[in-house]
């Protein structure tokens, strides 16, 4: 490793108070830290004696850059400064958060804790991702961290048990919260504290299932991905057994299955000898089931599925889907444009005037989720990212949330694509929104659908009513929302018409 190694950064992007987070060890679980608080802003110091550290900490970064935007419907902060450090006090200095990532031997975390505590910063919080100890054990020889144990990939998968001093642990949970991740205080201390006690009960259960020849991986693996999986990643263990218990709930199920504790179905107080033979077995089977694919193919496998399984959450408001919604609230201010608009550039850009701004009223990572069997993004989102542009400029006229619970809304009446190029997966969309003259009860937009370097990739016409919602009938906008269309619509009035403009199916150029 070079004695500095940093990527390079617009230096009109840094700040003073832009925030420093250190890794000391950049495996998976390192490198998927620095990735979590790279891609939300934070400069990120790596320390990792290790020769392959930085090639392996790019890696992970490289499947998070195309995997953690693509979670969210508008932009990520603008991504902090990346280097790698030969010095551990180098690495750690001016560090607001200091996670430690090194292999769980206490005595390699005692020596690495104890250099810590020497060389942070007064207010820096130490941190150590250790699945088993507790912290207590960390801090035996004088160290004062605390347990932040996160799940593998951390930069997708929001929980992070923190057990520790309360005052610590609350301060490393407003900083988790910030990054879009989800802090779960573990009331007293315990071995492997949590979710690693249930992942271990399954463990040992399903070792014996090899060991006894009832299951191969694959089938057990099959077990839980095509059944319970399924419903642990909505509901959890708890409210999935209520639901188990009919109209009568928990207690109808805990007196139906409860006398099944007392029978003879698991062998959780035991363990299969881990014989030569026992894990000869088990790394034949696993090979067979997934050895022929590299492990960043199965990672990127991973990342893909849980983005669906994530934004699938997120649009339903359940489980993770909360942490991300929430997250992306924070977020909103910094990304979300106001009418001050931004320009359109490039020569080939849809308007025709110059030196004119129109407002973004939506961006966002293209994600995986939202491409086709060719390679790039289906229709059905074009049409998606243009329903939220039109959202968030009803927003900004004040036709927002509490203008829709007071009765009144615009509906979508009919709208026209134009599909002008290709947009793919990881590009950057942007939408742009024109007001086209309009009066009364109608609101009619063009947007303007663009990729990175400002690539015009489609445009959306889009004619709406305002609409009472009692009545369901068609009425004129109230005053406040008919005054700032109208105040868009003059400034706007310099702007030729756009190309496009009155489109239907088939018409020739």
């Amino acid at each position: 490793m070079n004695p500095v190694s940093t990527d390079n950064m617009n230096s009109a992007m840094k700040t003073s108070s832009r925030r420093r987070a250190a890794i000391i060890g950049g495996g998976v679980i390192g490198g998927g830290w620095a990735a979590r608080f790279l891609l939300n802003g934070w400069d990120v110091a790596v320390f990792d004696p290790d020769p392959e550290a930085e090639r392996k900490v790019r890696e992970v970064l490289a499947n998070a850059r195309r995997s953690l935007p693509a979670l969210y419907d508008i932009l990520l902060p603008a991504e902090g400064q990346l280097s790698f450090h030969a010095q551990l006090a180098e690495c750690v200095s001016n560090a607001i958060w200091i996670q430690e990532s090194v292999p769980e031997r206490l005595d390699m975390k005692h020596r690495i804790l104890a250099e810590l505590q020497t060389y942070a910063d007064d207010n820096a919080i130490i941190a150590s991702s250790t699945s088993g100890f507790k912290a207590s054990e960390l801090n035996a020889q004088g160290a004062n961290a605390i347990v932040a144990h996160p799940f593998n990939p951390v930069y997708l998968l929001p929980l992070v048990e923190l057990v520790g001093d309360a005052t610590l642990t609350t301060q490393a949970a407003d900083i988790l919260h910030s990054i879009g991740m989800f802090p779960l205080t573990v009331r007293k201390e315990i071995d492997a504290h949590i979710a690693d006690r249930l992942l271990e009960a399954v463990w040992r259960e399903s070792l014996w299932l090899v060991s006894d020849g009832i299951a191969t991986t694959e089938e057990i693996d099959d077990a839980i991905r095509m059944g319970f999986g399924l419903r642990w990643a909505q509901m959890g263990l708890f409210e999935t057994y209520r639901i188990a218990g009919g109209e009568s709930g928990m207690r109808h199920f805990m007196e139906q299955f409860g006398p099944a504790l007392e029978w003879p179905w698991t062998k959780l107080m035991d363990v299969p000898d881990f014989t030569p033979e026992l894990v000869d077995l088990i790394v034949e089977q696993s090979d067979a089931q997934s050895g022929h694919l590299p492990i960043r193919d199965l990672e990127r496998q991973r990342d893909d599925n849980l983005i669906g399984l994530l934004r699938a959450l997120k649009k339903s408001g359940h489980g993770a889907g909360t942490v991300l919604n929430t997250h992306e609230k924070t977020l909103i201010p910094q990304n979300a444009s106001d009418a001050s608009a931004q320009p359109i550039g490039g020569s080939e850009g849809a308007i025709s005037s110059p030196l004119v701004s129109l407002p973004v009223t939506f961006s966002c990572q293209i994600p995986n989720t939202w491409t086709d069997y060719n390679g790039h993004m289906n229709e059905t989102h074009y049409v998606e990212a243009a329903s939220r542009a039109t959202d968030r400029f009803m927003e900004l006229i004040g036709a927002d949330a509490a203008y829709i619970a007071s009765g009144k809304s615009f509906f979508t009446v009919e709208s026209h694509v134009r599909y002008l190029d290709e947009a793919r997966a990881d590009e950057t969309l942007t939408v742009r929104t024109q007001v086209l003259p309009t009066q009364g009860k109608k609101l009619h937009l063009f947007h303007h659908l663009s990729t990175d370097a400002d690539k015009p990739v489609a445009t959306v016409e889009t004619l709406l009513l305002h609409m009472d919602l009692e009545s369901r009938r068609s009425c004129p906008p109230e005053s406040v929302v008919a005054e700032r269309l109208a105040t868009f619509a003059t400034a706007q009035a310099q702007l030729m018409m756009p190309e496009g403009f009155g489109r239907a199916v088939g018409q020739k150029p």
